[in-house]
């Protein structure tokens, strides 16, 4: 991005000058869309608190702590990605989930493992979907029990992780996860995402990050809509309690033959009538989750 200096105008100053207001650093009247010395006192102001060099204009390091600093809990949908989702929206949910007992390790403002981990957790606690997505219904949750967590210092015991703890488990196996049309190859890749996203050096990855064939040792993992015709082993997601037992014996039937390969058949595009990319995140998760107990 281009710098913005003193004397510059326009809709781009406008946006600077409204993000230091949300942070009170600039009085509402003082957004003109023009960068006058109020606006340069007041990024000053924001540079000395963020820890930074003070700056007199805002370059791409200083717009993306500005955005960074201007977001709050309920501003944008939260989850597990690659690379990680960060700004004080998330610090502000690692210390409510914090202080209400469930842990995500350190307050880094970083949606990491420990952090989706807790989300999970704080979910089955209220009986809301386990998916470690941070969305519209999470937050209502959250705001209904602001008066148990608003300004109390969160817990910092590091809990069993979900992700965290198959960390090793990801390093140490090779899969290929893949799909055949648009949702399960979404689905697939995703769960590669958060396997890398728990770990850089992950084996299990999806077929569309592969530059080379697989392996005669890595286990093949096909994603699908149905079962239809088919020789390898085929394990039925509809019942998440028995899943991975189901998945473990799959897998061994699965050792047998060359390649390695088994599939995991889906129930659908639409999980609890949720959107098909949040139906997507959940099934990535709890497959994941299920294929890394297993391992």
């Amino acid at each position: 991005m281009n710098s913005i200096r003193k004397g510059d105008s326009g809709a781009a100053v406008e946006d600077v000058q409204e993000r230091l207001a949300i942070l009170g650093l600039l009085d509402e009247s003082d957004v003109s869309g023009t960068f006058d010395d109020v606006t340069l006192v007041a990024l000053r102001k924001f540079c000395e608190q963020a820890g930074m060099q003070a700056s007199d204009e805002v370059d791409s390091k200083v717009w993306s702590a500005l955005v960074d600093a201007s977001y709050h809990m309920g501003d944008r949908t939260l989850y597990l990605r690659m690379p990680y989702l960060h700004g004080n929206d998330v610090l502000e949910l690692q210390q409510a989930l914090g202080a209400l007992g469930f842990s995500s390790g350190s307050e880094d403002a970083i949606f990491g493992a420990h952090t989706e981990n807790a989300l999970r957790k704080f979910q089955v606690n209220l009986g809301l979907p386990s998916d470690g997505i941070a969305g519209a219904y999470t937050f209502a949750a959250l705001r209904n029990l602001e008066h148990s967590w608003a300004g109390k210092e969160p817990l910092h015991e590091v809990r069993n992780l979900g992700f965290a703890r198959a960390a090793d488990v990801l390093e140490a196996n090779a899969l290929c996860l893949y799909g055949t049309c648009e949702f399960t190859r979404s689905v697939a890749q995703r769960m590669s995402n958060l396997a890398i996203a728990t770990n850089p050096a992950s084996r299990i990855v999806s077929a569309d990050t592969l530059s080379v064939a697989p392996s005669e040792d890595m286990l093949l993992v096909e994603v699908a809509l149905s079962a239809a015709e088919d020789t390898v082993p085929v394990v039925d997601y509809e019942n998440e309690e028995t899943l991975q037992r189901r998945l473990s014996g799959a897998i061994q039937a699965a050792r047998a033959n060359k390649p390695l390969r088994i599939k995991v058949v889906l129930p659908g595009r639409s999980w609890m009538d949720a959107g098909e990319e949040r139906t997507a995140q959940h099934f990535a998760i709890t497959l994941l989750d299920a294929l890394c107990a297993v391992l």
